[in-house]
C-alpha cells in the first residue's frame, strides 16, 4: 500500500510539473532568461533615414533585454505610406495585445495614439517633427497622456544660413514638399518667414508621389531657381533618387532636412543623427517597460540640430569645390561630413 501511494504522489507530482510548465509556455510572458515584452513597431515608408532607425531601434532593444534579463520581442511592419494598411497593422498589434507601439514618422504616430485613446497600450514616437503642433504631445516636457518619443525638429534657419553660405547672391529659392505631410508644414513656413525678411524670392512646388515631384522637379529647372529647399518630407525623400542628376545637371543645389536625402543624391542633408535617435528611443521603450516610466511625464527627446552631410559627387556635378564649401558651412554647423550616392546606408557600410 505504501509503495503504491508513493507511486500515486510521484505521479502527480510529475503532472503538476509538466502542467506548469506549459502554463509558462502558453503565457508568453516568459522566457528561459526573464520576462517577455511583446512590442509593434511600423514604419511609415522605405526611406534611408527611417529604415535606420528601425534598425537601431532593434538593435539596441537586443542589447538592453540581454542586458537586463528580459526579452523585447518585437515585430516590425511597414506600411508604406498606405493609411488602409496601417491601420491594418495597428489592429494587428492591438489584437495581439503588444505591451506598446513604436511608430516611426508623424503619421504612423498620429494612428497609434487614436487607436489607443480607450486601451491606453503606450505609445513611443521617433523622427516626429513637430509632436505639439501634430497634437500628439501636450508639450515637449510632459506629454500628457500615454505617448511620448523622439524628434527631429528641424533648425530651417539654419539650412537657409547654408544656402546663402555657398552663393550669397542666391535670389529665386523654391520650396519643394509634400503639401500632405503635416512634418513640412512648421518648416516651410518658417523658410517663407527667414526668405521675406531677407527680401529674396521663392516659389512653392509640391508632389504627393514620385511622378508628382519629378514634374515639380522640372518645373523647378524650368523656373531656373538658384537653389531648392526641403524639409524632412518623406514623399520628396522616396523620389530623390529619380530628381537629383537632372537638378543636379541644372546647377541646382538640393538643400535638405535628412542625411538620408544626401545619401541618394542630394547636395546637402541636414539635421540630427538619425542612427542616435533610433537608439535613445529604444532607451525610452525600455525605460516605460523596464523601469515602470510614465509616458504622460517622460519628456520628448530632442537632439543637436548641427551636422551638415555633403554629397561630394553632386557637389562636384553642381560645379561646387568642396573644400570651399566646407569652409562656408563651417560657421553654421556642428559637424560637417561627406557622403556618396547610394540607395541605402547599408550599401556604404558594405
Amino acid at each position: 500500500m505504501k509503495n503504491t501511494m508513493k507511486k500515486l504522489t510521484a505521479l502527480f507530482i510529475a503532472a503538476a510539473m509538466i502542467l506548469s510548465m506549459a502554463a509558462c509556455g502558453n503565457s508568453g510572458s516568459k522566457t528561459s532568461g526573464g520576462k517577455t515584452y511583446k512590442i509593434g513597431l511600423c514604419n511609415f515608408v522605405d526611406d534611408a533615414s527611417l529604415n535606420q532607425i528601425c534598425d537601431n531601434i532593434q538593435a539596441q532593444l537586443k542589447s538592453l533585454g540581454t542586458a537586463n534579463n528580459v526579452t523585447f520581442e518585437v515585430t516590425y511592419q511597414n506600411c508604406n505610406a498606405d493609411s488602409n494598411v496601417l491601420q491594418q497593422i495597428i489592429s494587428d498589434f492591438i489584437t495581439a495585445k503588444v505591451d506598446l507601439m513604436i511608430g516611426v514618422a508623424t503619421p504612423v504616430a498620429m494612428a497609434m495614439q487614436a487607436a489607443t485613446e480607450d486601451n491606453q497600450i503606450p505609445v513611443v514616437f521617433a523622427a516626429v517633427s513637430d509632436p505639439v503642433g501634430a497634437g500628439l504631445v501636450d508639450s515637449l516636457e510632459a506629454p500628457g497622456a500615454n505617448i511620448t518619443g523622439s524628434s527631429d525638429y528641424l533648425d530651417t534657419n539654419a539650412v537657409m544660413n547654408l544656402i546663402f553660405a555657398a552663393d550669397p547672391d542666391a535670389k529665386n529659392i523654391g520650396l519643394l514638399y509634400d503639401i500632405g505631410q503635416d512634418a513640412s508644414a512648421a518648416p516651410i513656413a518658417a523658410a517663407k518667414e527667414y526668405l521675406d525678411a531677407k527680401g529674396v524670392s521663392y516659389k512653392e512646388y509640391t508632389g504627393t508621389n514620385v511622378s508628382e515631384v519629378e514634374l515639380a522637379a522640372d518645373s523647378i529647372i524650368t523656373d531656373h531657381m538658384d537653389a531648392v529647399f526641403t524639409p524632412t518630407d518623406n514623399t520628396i525623400m522616396t523620389a530623390e533618387l529619380s530628381i537629383y542628376e537632372k537638378l543636379a545637371a541644372a546647377r541646382i543645389p538640393h538643400y535638405t532636412g535628412a542625411d538620408s536625402f544626401a545619401l541618394n543624391g542630394a547636395f546637402v542633408g541636414y539635421g540630427v543623427d538619425y542612427a542616435e535617435l533610433g537608439v535613445k528611443t529604444a532607451d525610452m521603450v525600455k525605460g516605460i517597460l523596464v523601469d515602470g516610466n510614465d509616458p504622460k511625464s517622460t519628456a520628448v527627446l530632442t537632439f543637436d540640430n548641427g551636422t551638415a552631410t555633403i554629397n561630394e559627387e553632386t557637389c562636384a556635378l553642381i560645379g561646387f569645390d568642396y573644400a570651399e564649401i566646407e569652409n562656408a558651412f563651417k560657421p553654421y554647423c556642428i559637424k560637417i561630413q561627406p557622403i556618396t550616392t547610394a540607395n541605402s546606408f547599408d550599401e556604404l557600410e558594405d
